[in-house]
């Protein structure tokens, strides 16, 4: 595949085509390709679970919500946080680890997410689809019962895979000159803001989500329907009383 083409065209793919196996080597394969990935101090503290069986992938999807993204999908990869492995071997070697706080925790994150996004280029470069589901910090519990994992391992990302069944629209990004900065920040004034909002808001699927919800704008529908202040509050301390019981102090 052309790596120009790749990115330009790159869409998440909910609908698998149910007639398609994935050969479980060939994930093997792309997992080994994604471990090379950078993280911090090559301490590698992360795990994937890989879900193929339908029943087992049964389990996991009502902590997803029942997305058809999961019921669908080949293969689930919930990718963890894993200091368990990480401490274990410090402490055999007679050595104090020290992760299991705020500065652990992001390296964490920033090592799993590194990693999953790696093995999704590589699967999508493969002919795969793929779909980040975000519900998995919600429901990290239930995720982590039916997964078995012990503690100082967390669930912060999934990922679903099947090959295509659709081809999606691509959906619209912001003008890159939003995210880019130059030599340092600089903080739009609001007549850029509306400006660089101003494809997002004039499309007709935002306008018609705009009025499905009853909302004066599409701000209103992200912050106060999609991501309510409270739902993420309460998910918030619920994903925290988690963290907490599996041994990870904030």
């Amino acid at each position: 595949m052309n790596t120009t083409d790749y990115f330009s065209t790159r869409r998440t793919i909910r609908k698998y085509d149910q007639s398609r196996e994935i050969d479980p080597a060939m994930i093997d394969r792309m997992l080994e390709e994604a471990a090379r990935a950078a993280n911090t101090g090559n301490m590698q503290t992360y795990s994937v679970i890989v879900t193929t069986e339908p029943e087992e992938i049964a389990k996991l999807a009502p902590a997803h919500f029942n997305q058809p993204a999961i019921t669908g999908a080949k293969a689930v990869l919930t990718f963890c946080i894993d200091f368990n492995r990480f401490n274990r071997w410090c402490r055999i070697n007679h050595a104090d680890p020290g992760l299991n706080n705020l500065q652990g925790f992001t390296w964490g994150v920033i090592d799993t997410s590194l990693f999953a996004q790696q093995f999704v280029t590589i699967a999508e470069m493969n002919g795969l689809g793929t779909c980040y589901l975000g519900t998995t910090t919600y429901n990290a519990e239930p995720i982590a019962e039916t997964l078995h994992l012990p503690s100082d391992v967390v669930p912060v990302i999934t990922v679903t895979v099947g090959y295509p069944a659709e081809t999606p629209e691509l959906t619209e990004r912001l003008p890159v000159g939003a995210i880019v900065h130059h030599g340092h920040y600089h903080n739009p004034i609001d007549e850029e803001l509306v400006g660089i909002y101003a494809e997002k808001d004039g499309l007709e699927s935002s306008k018609q989500f705009v009025k499905d919800n009853g909302k004066d704008n599409l701000a209103q529908v992200f912050a106060e329907v999609r991501y309510p202040r409270s739902a993420n509050e309460q998910f918030s301390r619920v994903y925290k009383e988690f963290l907490k019981n599996q041994g990870i102090a904030l």
